[in-house]
């Protein structure tokens, strides 16, 4: 009786594990999910251009039934949203950072990033471009809106704190904004700003007063340089940038400009948003 006690427990213990690796294997296959986050898409009424947006809640949102939170925008949300909401998820939930909702734009449905975002973050049209250029007003519009009411409506927002995220493209089409209606967002987090495109068109716009505080971040890294193999030069853009918004700013508006030491067009972004955003919504303790 005792061997077949023992076969018993035995074959107990090797339905055990089988079990275990099996619901191991089950859960190998399942996608990774942002926690709080949430997809859901916006139609351009003139274009019927469908946008997803990515939207992660901070982690008091439920509990503080009465709370407001400010928004922050991310352009290029399959890139930068992650980003975001790892970066942010200790210092918001440590009390470092001020607690936020993170709202990533993505490209229209069914394109491809490039295109979608050459037409949307540039602002003007370029003819030596293979893409479509110059629809940069088109979508400011199209994220005052739509997708601005559109989040105020559904979510707990601080309808008068919201930041800008753009890299790249993104951050030239930050910077056409904050010349052109600077007020649409009470701070902007530039990284890497492509002040190159069409001959630095950008440097060319005169600038709109704002009666209300903006904060402006510009990041950049150390070798986004010609000299360092990259195309442009990136670093001598953002100072002038910087300059020039230093030069319009007046006292409602304040510039730091941050190089990134060792960092190269494609890696110094993760490091500008964090900074960018300890810079805005940094707690003293």
């Amino acid at each position: 009786m005792r061997r077949f006690g023992n076969i018993w427990l035995t074959a107990a213990r090797l339905l055990s594990v089988l079990f275990i690796v099996a619901s191991s294997a089950t859960l190998a296959n399942e996608p990774f999910k942002i926690l709080r986050s949430q997809v859901v898409t916006l139609t351009e009424p003139d274009t019927e251009r469908a946008y997803p947006l990515y939207i992660k809640l901070p982690r008091s949102y439920t509990n503080k039934a009465k709370k407001r939170y400010p928004v922050v925008y991310l352009m290029d949300a399959p890139y930068s949203f992650p980003i975001a909401s790892g970066a942010t998820r200790y210092p918001m939930n440590s009390g470092d950072l001020q607690e936020a909702i993170l709202v990533g734009i993505a490209y229209v449905r069914g394109s491809k990033g490039p295109a979608s975002r050459v037409r949307d973050f540039t602002p003007v049209r370029a003819s030596d471009w293979k893409l479509q250029t110059g629809n940069a007003a088109g979508h400011a519009a199209f994220i005052q809106n739509i997708i601005f009411p559109h989040i105020e409506k559904n979510y707990r927002t601080d309808n008068k704190t919201r930041t800008f995220v753009g890299n790249s493209l993104g951050g030239l089409f930050g910077a056409y904004i904050l010349f052109s209606q600077p007020d649409m967002f009470t701070s902007y987090i530039l990284g890497s700003p492509s002040v190159w495109f069409k001959d630095e068109y950008l440097l060319s716009l005169s600038a709109t007063a704002t009666d209300v505080p903006v904060k402006v971040f510009i990041g950049v890294g150390s070798l986004e340089t010609r000299a360092a193999g990259e195309k442009h030069e990136m670093v001598t853009g953002a100072k002038q940038l910087a300059q020039k918004i230093r030069e319009i700013a007046g006292n409602n508006m304040a510039v730091k400009l941050q190089i990134v030491e060792g960092a190269r067009h494609s890696t110094a972004f993760p490091t500008t948003l964090i900074q960018g955003l300890d810079w805005i919504y940094g707690q003293s303790r």
